[in-house]
Parts: structure tokens; C-alpha cells; sequence
């Protein structure tokens, strides 16, 4: 068996002692360091006191949140992980880096981050409009694997949006933005796995006029006399003062690695100290309605409680404002304990069923940070294929979370523009069939649900399943069933096989059904075979996602 399944299975298994005997071996202690202050209180940083956890009726409620994912890999638009993959040689980003800026070892990330002004910027104005196509919460990003905080950051004081680049709060600017609108805000934390995934930067070319010349990952304060950064170490933006991890020319192996095994060389102390130092600090600051780890269940883990520790902090912060819980946090790779303890996030896919416990998936529009060709190509998703996955999703007792990509200055594209509009006005009419929705006894009918496509890690596995006219969605209130058509039946009719007389999915009577965009009444029969409906003349606004109320 892999180290990283064994690792996987421990899960919640593991111990304090456990995780003290795995420290040691990878180096690590727990000595007293500097730590910023953390909120006492019902919540202890262990699996188990976290799993007195209950998602609170507002997210449950909510559904729909979109996120600003959105920091200075935007800047070259060139798409996700550019800081790691510009420093892989002959990869498209190196070669478009090399075009550019010119060669990783003259102009690295850092000086990307220097070209970075934001200087398009409107915070309230793109929150306003995110609300008002039917997001009830937002997030942005407070830092990424890039490892620059997007505020004014106590522990990475030298390297975040403030001191370099933009010189702006961003996280200030989004956060107040937010309650300008009455959103519930979040931010998304990234940075711990920098360690790891920066250490491209400490190769060099191996063919070529550059052979052999190291990029810029290892340079230090004395080496910036006479640069823009000249007084600012570049070792606390990629913290590359360490050996190699094993394997690491291998571009792949970092996926292998991201739980903290199969050869990583091990996260100091310090490292690790200062990330829960970063992100508590953002949390006392900012205080984020929700956190977002892009972590196999949370940082660090399994070989530090860090990230034990920050939940705790924030699920104990959350009680002593409010006076009861409201904060959310996001993880993912959970196993069924740990979805107790915290909210289950899959990257880029949903589930296929219903699941016992609240979960959210997050996707994109395009690619995770902003890329130049997806809008020259016009690959962004349809409005159909979002609304299509929010439906279901929220069939399944989800809740469904959409990054829109904003471009380097800060502004987003016209056609993004669109695709927000079209979801703007699917939501005026058809939102009551989302929001305060609780799962139905079966999510839905119809061949897509027998034909969807497995998880793979994370998630990553959106955009396999096909919906065709037959294939129906659900979702209840107390006084009221949606049965949602995720495509337009030309024949205007359509059978919902669930709702069969005598069906012990539904044995109430049916008194009426209704097309919720405009309220009209439809004709519909109780058959044996389905409950049949009889749709209006007219083509609808929207040839996908036409939702029924049944009464």
C-alpha cells in the first residue's frame, strides 16, 4: 500500500501523540515560539471536539456563494499556477514567461508581483453584482501557493499587497465590500504548501543558453542591492532555504506528495509557526464568516495539529461574536468523520448522491486565475452548464461555489459580463427553487443518474455528466416539491416518473402544478407510469433548468 493512502487512512485516527511521534521524525518540535493570540472555548483543536460541529441553517440556506480567486498570478493572464510553472523548463508558461519577462533567473515571480498595480479595481461595484445575480455569500483570496498575503499581514510583513505591488488591502477592500452588500464573507488560504510547490524555483535550465544558471528561488536579501526589492528578502516570499523534496524535477510529483509524504522534505518549525501565525492573524483582523483550505483536510496535517488549531480558533472566535456558531470552514479529501468536523469541499465536481452532511463544491468559470486565452477562445462554461451543476448540487444537499476570474488589473471580461447576466436573470425568476431548499427523498431521475463519473482526489469530475430532456432534479420546502428539467423537452411534455400514483416517494396528493418563472398553472395527470405535465406553448426564456412547483 502508498505511504499517502496509509496517510489518507489515518485520517482522524492519529492521535496528539501520534502527531507528536510524526513531528519528530520529520524534524519538527513543539517548542514554545511567538504565536498569535487564540480564542479559548468549547471548540479544542482535536477531530473529536471539532466534530461537535453543526453547519449553521444561513450556509445551508445560502446555496449559491461566487469567489474572487483572484491575486498576482493573474497579472501575466496566463492561467493557474503560473509562479511554479514558469520555472519549468520548455512548459508553456516557461516559454511564455521567457517571452514576456525574459528568463527565470533575471526576472522571477517576485518581479511579477512588482508589475502588479490592480489599478481596475472596484471591489463594490463587482460584489454588487455578484449579489445580484443570487450569490448570498463571497469569497476572495487571501493569499495562494504564491505565498504573498492580499493584506496587511503582521508575519509576512515584507511580502504581501500592501508593502508590494497593488500597495492596497485587498482583503480590507473585498471584506468591506462585502458588508456594504449584507454578504456573509470568506476568504480562501493556500499558502501552506508554498514549501513544496516553490521549489521549482531552485532549478535551473539544463539545456540551452541558460544551462546551468540557477532561476532566482535561492537568492537572499544581499543579493537585491540596486533591484526595486533592495531591503526584502525574497526567501520570505518563496521560502526555499531547504533541500529538495524527493523526486522533485518531477513535475507530477508534487500531487503525489500534498499530504505531507512520499518523500516531502519536512516543513520546519518556523514554517509552520508562521503560517498559523499568518492565518489567525487574518482571521482576528478581517474576521471571515468562512475559511477555505486548499488542503487534504486541513494544513499540515497529518504531521502538525496546526491546522486543528485554526479551526478551533475560528470556530471559537465565530461563538464569541456572535454569541453562537455561524463560521463555516472548507477542507477536502474528507472521510466521513471529518465531514463532521467541518464542512467537505470537492474541487471541480459534486457528488452522486445525497449526502448525510452539508458539502459544497467550487469550480471556475475558466481556468483558477485569470487566463487570456479562455477569453480569446471563448472556453468559459455556459450559463447552462453553472446552472445545471447549481441544481444539482443543491439536489444533493449542496451548496455551489463559482469563481469568476478576474484579470491583473482587476477587472473582469465582457464576457464573463455575459455569462453573469444570463445567471442574473435564470436566478430572478427560478431562485425560489434554491434557496431555504432542503434534498428530496431521491436527488433525481433520468439517465444521469446512473451514468455519473467517479471522484478522482478532490473532486475533478464536473462537466462528464450529460442532462437530457428526461432527466429531472428535485428539491423541497415544507409546502412544496421542484422538479427541475435540466433540458427543454420539445414535445412540451414530460413524465416524472418519482411522482407515479401510488409512488411511496410521494404518497400525498398532488393538487397542483405550476411553471415557476411565470407562475402559470400547467395541465398535469397522475398516471401509474409518472406524473405526466403538459408544458407551456410558448419556448421558454431559458432551454435548460425549467423548474415545476408541485403542490
Amino acid at each position: 500500500m502508498k505511504r499517502r493512502t496509509i496517510i489518507k487512512q489515518m485520517g482522524m485516527a492519529l492521535s496528539a501523540a501520534a502527531i507528536t511521534d510524526l513531528s519528530r521524525a520529520a524534524g519538527l518540535t513543539f517548542s514554545a515560539v511567538e504565536r498569535e493570540k487564540i480564542i479559548n472555548g468549547p471548540f479544542k483543536p482535536t477531530w473529536e471536539s471539532l466534530q461537535a460541529y453543526k453547519v449553521p441553517d444561513w450556509f445551508r440556506n445560502a446555496k449559491f456563494g461566487i469567489w474572487a480567486h483572484w491575486g498576482p498570478q493573474c497579472q501575466p493572464e496566463a492561467g493557474d499556477w503560473y509562479a511554479r510553472e514558469m520555472y519549468e523548463e520548455g512548459s508553456y508558461k516557461y516559454n511564455f514567461h521567457l517571452k514576456k519577462y525574459g528568463h527565470p533567473s533575471k526576472f522571477g515571480f517576485k518581479d511579477v508581483i512588482n508589475e502588479w498595480k490592480a489599478d481596475k479595481w472596484d471591489p463594490e461595484e463587482l460584489v454588487a453584482l455578484y449579489k445580484n445575480a443570487g450569490a448570498k455569500y463571497f469569497f476572495a483570496m487571501a493569499n495562494h501557493h504564491d505565498n504573498l498575503d492580499l493584506y496587511r499581514s503582521k508575519y509576512q510583513k515584507n511580502w504581501n499587497s500592501l508593502k508590494v505591488g497593488p500597495k492596497k488591502d485587498i482583503i480590507g477592500g473585498w471584506a468591506k465590500a462585502a458588508k456594504n452588500n449584507g454578504l456573509p464573507f470568506g476568504c480562501s488560504v493556500h499558502a501552506a504548501h508554498a514549501w513544496r510547490w516553490f521549489e521549482t524555483a531552485q532549478r535551473h535550465d539544463k539545456k540551452g543558453e541558460y544551462a546551468g544558471i540557477p532561476y532566482d528561488g535561492n537568492i537572499t536579501r544581499k543579493n537585491g542591492k540596486g533591484k526595486w526589492w533592495e531591503g526584502l528578502d525574497p526567501q520570505e516570499l518563496y521560502a526555499q532555504n531547504h533541500p529538495l523534496s524527493k523526486d522533485s524535477w518531477d513535475n507530477g510529483s508534487i500531487h503525489r506528495q500534498w499530504h505531507w509524504g512520499e518523500g516531502v522534505y519536512p516543513p520546519s518549525k518556523e514554517y509552520i509557526e508562521k503560517f498559523v501565525n499568518r492565518t489567525i492573524d487574518l482571521i482576528n483582523k478581517y474576521e471571515p464568516d468562512l475559511l477555505y483550505f486548499d488542503d487534504s483536510q486541513l494544513p499540515f496535517w497529518p504531521i502538525s495539529d496546526a491546522g486543528l488549531r485554526i479551526a478551533a480558533h475560528h470556530y471559537n472566535k465565530s461563538i464569541k461574536k456572535h454569541g453562537e456558531l455561524r463560521a463555516i470552514l472548507n477542507g477536502k479529501i474528507l472521510n466521513e468523520e471529518q465531514r463532521k468536523a467541518m464542512v467537505w469541499d470537492i474541487e471541480r465536481g459534486q457528488a452522486s448522491n445525497i449526502m448525510p452532511y452539508v458539502w459544497q463544491t467550487d469550480t471556475c468559470l475558466g481556468s483558477w486565475h485569470y487566463e487570456r486565452l479562455v477569453y480569446e477562445k471563448n472556453r468559459y462554461k455556459t450559463p447552462e452548464m453553472v446552472i445545471q451543476t447549481l441544481v444539482d448540487v443543491v439536489s444533493k444537499n449542496g451548496n455551489y461555489l463559482l469563481n469568476v476570474p478576474v484579470r491583473g488589473d482587476g477587472s473582469i471580461d465582457e464576457l464573463e459580463r455575459k455569462i453573469v447576466a444570463d445567471i442574473t436573470a435564470w436566478m430572478k425568476v427560478n431562485s425560489e427553487s434554491i434557496y431555504d431548499t432542503r434534498p428530496w427523498n431521491v436527488y433525481g431521475e433520468g439517465p444521469s443518474t446512473e451514468n455519473q463519473a467517479a471522484l478522482m482526489g478532490q473532486g475533478f469530475n464536473e462537466g462528464k455528466t450529460r442532462f437530457s430532456s428526461v432527466d429531472i432534479r428535485f428539491n423541497s420546502k415544507p409546502q412544496a416539491l421542484y422538479a427541475t428539467i435540466m433540458k427543454w423537452p420539445e414535445e412540451r411534455t414530460v413524465l416524472i416518473r418519482s411522482l407515479a400514483a401510488g409512488s411511496s416517494l410521494y404518497p400525498k396528493e398532488i393538487n397542483g402544478v405550476s411553471w415557476l418563472e411565470s407562475g402559470a398553472d400547467l395541465k398535469f395527470e397522475r398516471r401509474t407510469d409518472g406524473l405526466l405535465v403538459t408544458l407551456p406553448n410558448n419556448r421558454p426564456q431559458f432551454t435548460y433548468a425549467n423548474v415545476l412547483k408541485i403542490v
